[in-house]
């Protein structure tokens, strides 16, 4: 795959509009993930209400890849429950498992996860 493919436009855009970077004052949840093999790191922040995120901040040390996908989280995830971001998860698993286009059933309310089938 050429750099072409795997930084198109809307990974580009989505990386430089890092939507959701920051803190959260006082998160009621926080989870820190590192990759050893490329150093990339990703912290996010949540607030929650009523069994759904009322609020999302993430902090990325990392590629144009993890600063995308942060970004993408942090545009759609308020609002979300927990059933919802875990039933999204497993989707975008699969579909990066299989180098694929996104499974059926995929979730329309996320669209900018699509640009990641390449």
């Amino acid at each position: 795959m050429s750099a072409q493919e795997l930084y198109q436009e809307a990974i580009k855009a989505l990386a430089a509009a890092g939507t959701g970077g920051g803190r959260l004052d006082a998160p009621d949840a926080r989870a820190l993930l590192d990759n050893p093999l490329c150093g990339d790191r990703v912290e996010i922040e949540l607030k929650l209400s009523a069994g759904r995120i009322a609020a999302l901040a993430h902090r990325v040390r990392g590629c144009l890849l993890c600063r995308a996908a942060a970004a993408a989280i942090g545009q759609r995830a308020t609002g979300a429950s927990a059933e919802e971001i875990e039933r999204l998860a497993a989707q975008l698993t699969e579909m990066l498992e299989r180098s694929g286009p996104p499974p059926a059933g995929w979730d329309p309310g996320w669209p900018e996860l699509a640009a990641f089938a390449p």
